[in-house]
């Protein structure tokens, strides 16, 4: 029982025993959060979710992959084939699902996110048109069709309540909507494969004048495409099925696979896609397959297609239609865009331990001015991050031109050269290390976000700095509209951006003010290392970092991910008697954090005494730390004494790197 609460029932029996002008004449004493004991929590809560995980070895408190970790493997062979006309995708795919689970499935669970288009779906932001959707024509399951009419609802009843008869073959649920359920006459085995088929059709929306949704289309000569086959969903070891649907705000969580797609194009129209062209000498000129050849030998940009290469036999091989061919290996997704007008430039990147790779650029011929630094800028990205992280995976990198300016898929950005450093970066998260974007926005936009920062000093060649990020945060605190961070991202409301994008880097701030940024980010490197090819979660992301940073860090991860508290440190007071100073720090927020002194001494004076706490940054300027222990046993002022000799102290800064959470930074410091 807190302090509060036993007063309270105090103050209630008392007024029990009262008569009443007695009760109305009791003086209300004023309660203000700053005048109670401070009940710092040090533990990270756990979900039943993740003590599942742990319980059944998939995961651990060391935050690694556990030694019965296991996610399914899928294997899509697509065909398709694009219509200009129409805007018209019609497709065909064999998609085999590996179920290394130790559970039988007794459901599929697809992804039909090209649903959001159509009417009568729930949406979290506007479209920029209405369509029919992704309108599945066909689907079986190991052969059997599936009935897609949609007769019974998600809880399992007939539409008059009646609990629906045994199912003896495969029945869809949600097929008009972004995640659809097939319910199986008999369960895929633990260890099992299931094959599914299916044949569909959507019409690519129009997104002239706005932004697209992840995709889109300027007229009828250009389209990006993205969400466009059915996707089997995320099968793991935390909540079985994902089945939280497509609502426009939040983005994707992926099973990894190998994709076999093959695109029946118009002749003369270029496209880009995630994975390896397997068929350049049926598709491509011999003039673009010489250039091609010479990417890799230099960091020039080399034209492959210039803008007065128009049409069959000049842009791309002759002939009517063609049939580009791609194969991609350990990737979540496929994405790729198209054009009879793009223009195609090339160039390189060098990958630490693993060599050269292409970087390709598609553009509209008018946007060609804008799209020069995105070569180098890619480059850049692609490289200095694989020295961050880790070694960047894939054998390239493709960008595209479109309505969508900043959107990412393994191996291919949609992207204006501007966004180009951050949609590469999306390549380590979440395509590398494939965090459950949907959910956990933060660990995928978030980390990107402060990384972008990283390599946006390192292209100018200055010294990288995330100061006064963390102490900015003060400023956001307590915002009742602000989810935490473990919120479902899906369902952020009005601060979603700052959620998912936002609040990562001043928490990442912070954290390197207590150990160090170049501590973060070896440990952050090898994390992703751990975790490459796999489904972290903030516990495995915190507990990791604890591991690797040799530090119990549970209340910084509490206070971060699970709450909207801050610091608001202050200097109540400082006094000086002989040789020592006692400077009272304050910290009226709930969160707590070290005790940052910045003590800068006069010119001349004594000799400055050395403090084992302290270590001097030039001749008369001292940094004092203490641990963030200091405020464990509930204090909320802390008195720390500067036992510097007799030189004379001028000023003194709490948080001189502004990294820890503050409302009022101006009483931080003294004199004032």
């Amino acid at each position: 029982m807190s302090v509060r609460s036993i007063a309270a029932l105090a103050l209630l029996s008392s007024a029990v025993a009262l008569p009443i002008s007695a009760q109305q004449s009791a003086p209300v004493l004023p309660y203000t959060p700053t005048s109670a004991p401070r009940a710092i929590r040090r533990d990270i809560p756990l979900t039943n979710m993740i003590r599942r995980a742990w319980e059944a070895g998939t995961r651990d408190s060391t935050g690694r992959p556990g030694r019965n970790y296991w996610q399914l493997w899928n294997d899509y062979t697509i065909n398709a084939r694009f219509d200009a006309p129409t805007a018209t995708v019609s497709g065909s795919e064999r998609v085999v699902i590996h179920n290394n689970s130790d559970s039988a499935m007794h459901e599929i669970v697809l992804r039909l996110d090209q649903n959001i288009y159509r009417a009568n779906v729930p949406r979290a932001e506007t479209v920029p048109e209405i369509t029919d959707g992704m309108v599945v024509t066909k689907l079986t399951v190991d052969g059997a069709n599936v009935d897609l009419s949609d007769r019974t609802n998600a809880a399992g009843r007939s539409p008059r309540g009646r609990p629906a008869p045994p199912i003896t073959h495969p029945e869809a649920i949600g097929i008009t909507q972004t995640v659809a359920t097939i319910k199986l006459p008999a369960p895929i085995p633990a260890k099992g494969t299931s094959t599914i088929e299916a044949e569909w059709h959507f019409r690519v929306p129009q997104s002239l004048g706005v932004r697209g949704l992840r995709m889109g289309a300027w007229g009828d000569s250009l389209y990006q495409v993205g969400q466009w086959y059915p996707r089997v969903a995320v099968f793991d070891d935390l909540r079985g099925w994902d089945t939280d649907p497509y609502l426009g705000p939040s983005e994707f969580y992926n099973n990894y696979g190998h994709f076999d797609v093959k695109l029946d194009m118009p002749a003369g129209w270029l496209v880009g896609s995630t994975g390896v062209l397997q068929n350049p000498e049926q598709v491509l000129t011999a003039s673009a397959r010489e250039k091609l050849s010479r990417v890799l030998q230099s960091d020039s940009t080399i034209n492959i297609v210039s803008a007065d290469e128009r049409g069959p036999g000049k842009s791309t091989a002759a002939g009517d239609r063609l049939v580009w061919h791609f194969v991609a290996d350990s990737v979540g997704d496929v994405a790729w865009g198209t054009s009879d007008r793009f223009v195609w430039d090339a160039t390189r990147a060098t990958i630490p331990g693993k060599g050269v790779i292409p970087i390709n650029i598609f553009y509209e011929p008018g946007n060609a001015s804008k799209y020069v630094p995105a070569g180098p800028t890619a480059r850049h990205a692609l490289e200095f991050y694989s020295k961050l992280w880790m070694p960047y995976t894939y054998p390239l990198l493709t960008m595209v031109d479109g309505p969508e300016g900043g959107m990412e898929y393994p191996m291919f950005i949609m992207s204006s050269a501007g966004a180009a450093d951050h949609e590469t970066g999306h390549q380590w998260w979440p395509m590398m290390v494939g965090t459950n974007e949907t959910w956990y926005g933060f660990m995928d936009e978030g980390f990107n976000q402060y990384m972008n920062r990283l390599s946006r000093f390192d292209r100018l060649g200055q010294t990288p700095n995330v100061d006064s990020l963390g102490q900015s945060y003060g400023r956001t605190s307590g915002d009742e509209r602000e989810h935490p961070l473990m919120s479902d991202a899906n369902y952020g409301g009005p601060m979603y951006s700052f959620q998912a994008y936002g609040k990562a880097p001043l928490m990442l701030s912070m954290l390197g003010g207590i150990v160090g940024d170049t501590a973060v980010w070896n440990a952050m490197s090898d994390y992703a290392k751990a975790w490459r090819f796999k489904h972290p979660t903030p516990w495995d992301y915190a507990l990791f970092m604890d591991n690797a940073l040799h530090k119990d860090l549970s209340w910084f991860w509490y206070y971060w991910l699970f709450t909207d508290e801050s610091v608001d440190g202050s200097i109540a007071s400082v006094k000086t008697a002989g040789a020592r100073t006692t400077v009272v720090v304050r910290q009226d927020g709930a969160m707590p954090s070290p005790v940052v002194l910045e003590v800068k001494f006069a010119a001349t004076g004594p000799a400055i005494r050395a403090m084992k706490n302290a270590r001097m940054t030039d001749s008369t300027t001292a940094i004092v730390t203490w641990p963030v222990e200091v405020w464990f046993n509930g204090n909320r002022t802390y008195n720390a004494v500067l036992d510097f000799g007799g030189r004379k102290i001028e000023s003194i800064t709490l948080d001189p790197g502004r990294r820890f959470p503050d409302r009022n930074p101006s009483d931080n410091v003294w004199p004032r």
